[in-house]
């Protein structure tokens, strides 16, 4: 069967589920760091890097010899919880990657291959501590789809269909900034935010017992890349610790150097009490963890399994990924290419009043798309556009994808690795593409 019957055969047969083939429509056949290539040869850049989970980009021959050399060793390609050599040197190289301050008392778990599955593992350990039933999470957050994670998410996309989420979840106030749920914006929006959650928290006629935890996201990734400050991150910590209740970060995307830290939470110098990891921390390959303090190791033997935890690829990738990190200073030139796309979108932003906002750290980035014709005082998101802008950077070689309220967020995660000149381009395709939409819709 060739390529094109093949393409055929597989959107006949491929579930309504589906999602990123509905946008980029082609077979792809290679990639190298920031491009991939289509079976018609075209090349384009990728700043979607599999939601993230390509930190190094595609094939980055660091993480490929790494690779071959174990595949050569006849090394064991899963292992269940089992010890090897890849668990130890992995285990070995992210401990010194975390802060200490976190370190110092941390157990690790290793969960089934997805964020969804660390997730879950928190909710089933935090409950089992603690004794309490209910938990705390946010507007725009995602954690995963499985049914537990699902519960804590706040899109509504995903959860109309269903029932039978976990019972007690309260969904909390972001403090979006810029379409702030209290319409007030700025610092104000935070504040408001934090007063809001200690009411909650202290009113014994809130109607919210006491949670088994809290979660959140430094930066919301899929809710439309909104960035928490570090002084309402502090402000959580303190309320956290003050009520007694286990905070749980989920650095699921944004961790592994994403945002220009290691972790997007050490902007606000604050420790939680577990972190979520996946996606970066396999260096392509599935692997998830939970990492929490050891207090909290209160659970039985098999409290939480999973066949595919011991993924060795996954082991040595990571492993390779975090020396790459570490030994070559990347956090620096995340930082530094970071502030270049973001200020060049910002001068898109000036050029094109359809862009009404750019935020993010690193490169973790959105750009929210706006009808102009709104007559609010902050524009309504135009998914529409959005999704047109998209689909016109794709047929110019650029890959990038919607997110947020209504999809109306351009949002950027391209691979750590990303240069200059790429980002350049990256710009230029951008811009070509707004201005071929905005023509069309004249």
């Amino acid at each position: 069967m060739n390529l094109n019957m093949g393409h055929h055969f597989l959107q006949d047969r491929e579930s309504n589920a589906k999602t990123y083939t509905r946008s980029f429509n082609k077979v792809f056949i290679k990639g190298n760091l920031c491009q991939i290539t289509d079976s018609e040869g075209k090349e384009y850049i990728d700043c979607l890097a599999c939601a993230g989970a390509l930190p190094l980009g595609h094939n980055h021959p660091y993480i490929k010899q790494k690779i071959i050399d174990y595949l050569n060793s006849d090394g064991m390609q899963q292992a269940l919880d089992l010890a090897t050599p890849a668990k130890i040197a992995f285990v070995e190289s992210l401990y010194k990657m975390l802060p200490e301050s976190f370190a110092s008392t941390a157990k690790i778990h290793f969960c089934g291959p997805t964020g969804a599955d660390g997730v879950e593992a928190a909710i089933k350990l935090f409950k089992t501590h603690t004794g309490r039933h209910s938990i705390l999470s946010f507007h725009g957050a995602y954690h995963g789809m499985t049914m537990g994670a699902l519960s804590l998410m706040g899109n509504l996309n995903a959860k109309t269909s269903l029932s039978g989420f976990t019972p007690e979840v309260q969904i909390l106030p972001y403090p979006y900034t810029y379409r702030c749920p209290f319409g007030l914006g700025g610092e104000a929006s935070e504040q408001t935010s934090l007063l809001y959650i200690r009411n909650c928290l202290s009113d014994p006629e809130s109607g919210i017992t006491k949670p088994a935890m809290i979660i959140l996201e430094a930066i919301q990734g899929e809710g439309g890349c909104i960035p928490a400050s570090a002084k309402w991150l502090k402000g959580i910590r303190e309320l956290a610790t003050e009520f007694d209740i286990p905070l749980v970060i989920d650095e699921v995307q944004t961790g592994i150097g994403r945002t220009g830290n290691f972790l997007a939470h050490q902007i606000a110098d604050i420790t939680p009490d577990a972190i979520v990891l996946s996606k970066a921390i396999g260096g392509s390959y599935p692997l998830s963890i939970l990492l929490y303090h050891e207090k909290y190791d209160s659970w039985h033997s098999g409290a939480h399994t999973g066949t595919f935890r011991g993924n060795q690829l996954a082991l040595i990738a990571g492993k390779a990924t975090l020396d790459y990190i570490n030994e070559n200073n990347l956090l620096d030139h995340v930082n530094q290419v970071g502030s270049y796309l973001k200020h060049g979108l910002f001068t898109l932003k000036s050029k094109y009043p359809c862009i009404g906002d750019i935020r993010g750290r690193g490169l973790m980035l959105g750009a929210e798309i706006v009808d102009v014709s709104s007559t609010n005082k902050t524009p309504k998101g135009d998914g529409i556009l959005a999704k047109a802008i998209k689909m016109a950077c794709f047929a110019n070689g650029l890959i990038i994808e919607t997110g947020g309220r209504n999809s109306a967020v351009l949002r950027f995660l391209p691979p750590l690795v990303i240069s200059e000149q790429e980002i350049n381009q990256v710009l230029i395709r951008l811009e070509k593409s707004i201005i071929e939409v905005l023509n069309h819709n004249k």
